[in-house]
């Protein structure tokens, strides 16, 4: 047999494979938060387009959430802006929120609204102030160390958490063929521009529309036991405990708790996975396999 029919038949295989879960979601929402290495390196940008123009393709409503916080940070750094941080989240002035505005609502929106049209897509981009698509609050971050004899509330600026999310919008889109890709930016009451976390937006997108997966791209494998093993599945009551004993700490804790209150909100599934893998959105909706862990409420 040659080599080209034995690819062919490989990729044949690989697709009646896909089939049970084609069937399973389609006309349900997924909704991806979009970041890290998946969204710097060139090969990975390219699959990661395929393979949300696949998904809208079979039927299934791919919603995209993006970052952008390494190409802020170069921008800010050629202003001669500097950064500061607290608690992982970047102090966002008036000066900053600017180029927040500019990187996240410009640049990398449009780049990837390109990319997916590019591929055959019919990609949009917001970000939350169009069409009060994300309303926003400030964030206040309470500050506690053990030499304090007391918390401290700090100021970070424009800094903030979603309040609402506008469904009718989305579903608008959606229900046009449309792919909505969304930048992390929220409007205050005042009409203020806040920057918020893309794994915050994504969570509180997913579960304002009941969604069926949200899955947040990270630069790990998934999440790890104290042994370095990947966790394929938990339940929200295992990742409570894995977060009581210590094994989930960190930087991982606010991903997870994204997670987490998707899933205990209406979401049937979270996932982490491993957006360093080429095609790894399709690999976890349509194989046994996947490249992360899975969070569910249902006993695994």
């Amino acid at each position: 047999m040659s080599t080209n029919r034995e690819s062919a038949i490989h990729v044949a295989s690989v697709l009646s494979q896909a089939l049970p879960y084609i069937q399973r979601f389609a006309g349900k929402t997924i909704v991806i938060k979009y970041g890290g290495n998946a969204m710097e390196n060139e090969e990975l940008k390219n699959s990661f387009a395929r393979d949300i123009v696949l998904m809208k393709s079979v039927g299934i409503n791919p919603i995209v959430v993006h970052g952008g916080g390494p190409q802020i940070g170069e921008l800010l750094a050629k202003l001669n802006i500097e950064s500061h941080f607290v608690n992982g989240m970047r102090v966002t002035d008036s000066a900053t929120m600017d180029v927040v505005e500019m990187v996240l609502g410009g640049l990398v929106n449009k780049q990837i609204v390109a990319l997916i049209n590019r591929n055959g897509g019919k990609a949009i981009g917001l970000t939350g102030k169009d069409a009060n698509l994300i309303r926003a609050t400030q964030l206040k971050v309470d500050i506690s160390q053990p030499e304090m004899q007391k918390s401290e509330i700090i100021d970070i600026g424009h800094v903030g958490e979603v309040s609402e999310v506008n469904q009718d919008v989305i579903n608008m889109l959606t229900q046009s063929d449309v792919i909505p890709v969304i930048a992390p930016i929220g409007v205050g009451d005042d009409g203020r521009s806040y920057n918020i976390n893309a794994d915050l937006v994504a969570g509180k997108v997913a579960e304002k529309l009941k969604a069926e997966k949200l899955m947040l791209l990270t630069n790990i494998s998934g999440l790890q036991d104290k042994k370095g093993n990947v966790m394929t599945g938990l339940t929200t009551e295992q990742v409570d405990g894995l977060i009581a004993d210590g094994t989930i700490y960190g930087g991982m804790l606010p991903k997870i708790g994204c997670a987490l209150s998707a899933v205990n909100n209406g979401v049937t599934s979270a996932h982490i996975i491993d957006g360093r893998v080429a095609h790894a959105t399709l690999l976890e909706i349509f194989t046994d396999e996947g490249v992360g862990t899975l969070i569910t409420n249902d006993k695994i």
